[in-house]
C-alpha cells in the first residue's frame, strides 16, 4: 500500500512537471508573438503580460513537487556531507518536516486566497482585467501536490527508500 501511494504521489508529480513544461514553452510562444504583434504590425498587445507573468508563474509552482522528488533543488549541504549517516537521516527527516510544515500552511493560505478571489470577483488591476481566481488555481493544488511530495520524501526518509519501494 505505502508503494502504490509513492508510486502515485511520483506519477502526479510528474505529470505536473510536464503540465509546466507545456506552460513555459507557451510563455515563451507568446513572447515572440508579441514581440512580433508590438514591433512589426506596432499593434497594442493586451492580454499577452498577463498571460506570461501567470504561466511561468504557475509553471514554477507546478514544477516544485516534481523537483523536490528528484532533489533538483538547489541546497548547501557542507553540514549534511560532514555528518554521520545517522545524524544526516536525522536531518533529513527534520528538513522534510518543516518542508511538509509550509506546504501545508501555504496549501491552506492559498486556497483561502482562491476562494476569496472566486466569491468576490476579483480581477487584475491591467486592462485585460482577468479574474483572479483562474491564474490563481494553480497556487492551491500545486502546495497540495508538494505538500503530498513530501509526505512520500518522509516516507522514504523514515523507512528508506528500499523498503519504502518495496525491494527490502
Amino acid at each position: 500500500m505505502v508503494s502504490l501511494f509513492l508510486r502515485a504521489v511520483d506519477l502526479v508529480s510528474r505529470i505536473a512537471a510536464v503540465i509546466a513544461g507545456l506552460m513555459l514553452i507557451a510563455a515563451m510562444l507568446v513572447i515572440c508573438e508579441m514581440i512580433f504583434l508590438r514591433y512589426v504590425f506596432r499593434a497594442p498587445t493586451i492580454w499577452q503580460t498577463d498571460f506570461v507573468v501567470f504561466s511561468a508563474t504557475a509553471a514554477m509552482f507546478l514544477g516544485a513537487p516534481y523537483v523536490l522528488k528528484t532533489r533538483g533543488h538547489v541546497g548547501v549541504d557542507v553540514i549534511e556531507i560532514a555528518l554521520a549517516p545517522g545524524p544526516r537521516r536525522a536531518l533529513g527527516i527534520i528538513g522534510a518536516v518543516l518542508g511538509l510544515l509550509f506546504a501545508v500552511l501555504m496549501t491552506f493560505a492559498s486556497v483561502i486566497f482562491f476562494h476569496e478571489a472566486y466569491v468576490n470577483e476579483w480581477r487584475t488591476s491591467t486592462v485585460a482585467a482577468i479574474t483572479l481566481w483562474i491564474p490563481l488555481l494553480p497556487l492551491p493544488i500545486s502546495f497540495g501536490l508538494l505538500s503530498l511530495q513530501y509526505v512520500a520524501e518522509l516516507i522514504r526518509r523514515c523507512c528508506g527508500a528500499d523498503e519504502a519501494e518495496g525491494h527490502a
